[in-house]
């Protein structure tokens, strides 16, 4: 946990699957990441797009990890648990969750919405510090019917599978440009820190923020969003950087 025993320090970053740039200039950025990740001293960690792996550019980048992706960033002590959202003609990418804490179970809902695009949820029991601590990975949709409609299955999955009383965090790329969704969120009782947008795309320019980190039964307490010319190198995204107290 962070210095503060009492604080939960959680990170959403959509890692772009760890390469960036197009045609020649594409260049592997997932060395780059791990060192990111690793100075983010966080308790959990939630990744989107990440690969577990990819036969095409395993051949094209000579230093292409042999490890899976989730593997390969979880710095040393943390445990990584990943899931398949979507599989390509080459590989497969989905969510995943880096946890300096055990892990006590894990599960996938499939959350596509149509042919076009593959999505999932991956939900995690954590235990922190002998609290049982839910946290949710979503990564939605591209079109704004698509996310209602995500958003009101995780709503259901929410009500389903995790006790109302247990602390909960849902974080992830929820794609939305607007307060629809944060509006939704709130609803279901889960909250963030987000007294100010803080912008995490695109990472060059940042204008929105795609990225939220939600919480019920815990305090929010800020939000951050690193800035300056590497971070804006290794994803598409900034990674948001929140933090939470416990309640009791």
């Amino acid at each position: 946990m962070s210095r503060d025993s009492q604080i939960l320090r959680v990170v959403s970053y959509n890692i772009h699957k760890g390469v960036q740039g197009l045609g020649p200039a594409r260049r592997l950025e997932i060395h780059n990441l791990a060192l990111a990740i690793e100075q983010f001293d966080a308790d959990i960690v939630c990744l989107q797009e990440v690969r577990k792996h990819h036969r095409r550019l395993s051949e094209q980048f000579t230093q292409w990890p042999d490890l899976p992706q989730a593997d390969f960033l979880a710095p040393e002590g943390y445990e990584a648990v990943y899931r398949t959202n979507a599989v390509t003609r080459h590989g497969e990418h989905g969510n995943a969750v880096l946890s300096r804490w055990p892990v006590l179970e894990c599960r996938h809902e499939d959350m596509s919405d149509h042919r076009f695009e593959q999505r999932g949820l991956l939900h995690t029991r954590v235990q922190v510090a002998r609290r049982d601590v839910h946290v949710i990975v979503v990564h939605f949709g591209l079109i704004p019917a698509s996310r209602l409609r995500q958003v009101a299955q995780l709503g259901r999955y929410i009500e389903r599978e995790i006790p109302a009383a247990a602390p909960l965090v849902v974080a992830g790329d929820f794609n939305d440009w607007g307060t629809r969704i944060e509006r939704e969120m709130h609803a279901m009782g889960l909250r963030s820190a987000d007294t100010q947008r803080c912008p995490t795309y695109p990472a060059r320019l940042p204008v929105v923020q795609l990225d939220h980190v939600y919480a019920r039964g815990l305090e929010p307490l800020h939000i951050h969003v690193p800035r300056g010319r590497i971070w804006a190198r290794m994803s598409d995204h900034l990674p948001l950087i929140a933090e939470f107290r416990f309640v009791s």
